[in-house]
């Protein structure tokens, strides 16, 4: 299959610039980045793409065999750069894609000129033996998943403005909630599983690509011990914290979202 069909992926910007690759969360697509690109096409070559089931990415290409882990998600990014063949990227994977581009990026670090991880999560569940917070208890996410299992888009309207926050903007919750209830069913159940039953707290000490961890001041999914711990496991990687509420910045605050991939880009490819 062909890899830019099966991924719905697009390329803008300058033809000669560094190449970013920015990859979406879960139940989003593509489309969630379009406030950052115009700034980010002034200076990169940017690209963008769907994961398979999402979006405008094939649906013939799905299989629960292949994504029933993250694993199937990193090698689809990895099957792109090879496809592409521009050189290492800078890829900016956003939530669970922060996670499948470390995956990726240990996997083929050659293929990665740097990471920033946008709010991301490694485990997204407590554990207190080991004094990680992630944010949810083991039944928080039992019973997240069992609501999401019985009525999605009952799910969707529920969660989509806890995740993104700003209440005094219903129209961001508004966007991700429509954004949900176009993923088929099925597919985002496995994917719900894929991503909040996922622990990548210990792989993340083998990321050795250089790598900024982007967090929200304010997120109620990935608090911010979350992104103290993943810049404690990666050597020699950056922390910032955006001024942000919510768990999806790329749309609640665009410009200083694209000003800080831009910075760690330009820094990046020199």
């Amino acid at each position: 299959m062909d890899v830019r069909s099966r991924n719905h992926v697009t390329m803008t910007g300058r033809e000669d610039g560094p190449v970013v690759m920015l990859a979406h969360g879960f139940g989003c697509d593509q489309n969630l980045w379009r406030l950052v690109v115009p700034r980010l096409e002034q200076d990169f070559r940017v690209v963008l793409f769907d994961h398979v089931g999402a979006g405008r990415s094939d649906l013939s290409a799905w299989s629960e065999e292949r994504y029933t882990t993250l694993d199937g998600y990193a090698e689809d990014v990895l099957e792109i750069c090879r496809d592409l063949d521009m050189g290492p990227v800078i890829f900016v994977g956003h939530s669970v894609s922060a996670m499948i581009g470390a995956l990726a990026a240990i996997a083929e670090p050659d293929a990665f000129a740097g990471l920033l991880l946008l709010t991301p999560s490694p485990c997204y569940i407590d554990d207190p033996e080991a004094g990680y917070r992630g944010g949810f208890s083991a039944e928080d996410i039992d019973e997240l998943l069992d609501s999401l299992e019985s009525n999605y888009l009952g799910w969707s309207a529920a969660m989509a403005p806890v995740i993104m926050g700003n209440p005094e903007r219903p129209e961001l919750g508004e966007e991700l909630t429509n954004s949900f209830c176009r993923t088929d069913p099925k597919i985002a159940r496995i994917f719900a599983r894929a991503t909040f039953l996922s622990d990548n707290r210990a792989d993340l000490a083998r990321v050795t690509v250089p790598t900024m961890i982007a967090q929200c001041s304010s997120d109620a999914i990935a608090p911010p011990e979350v992104g103290a711990f993943v810049h404690a496991q990666i050597s020699g990687s950056e922390l910032v914290t955006l001024t942000a509420t919510g768990h999806c910045p790329q749309l609640s605050e665009p410009e200083a979202t694209a000003a800080t991939i831009a910075s760690f880009a330009s820094a990046t490819s020199r």
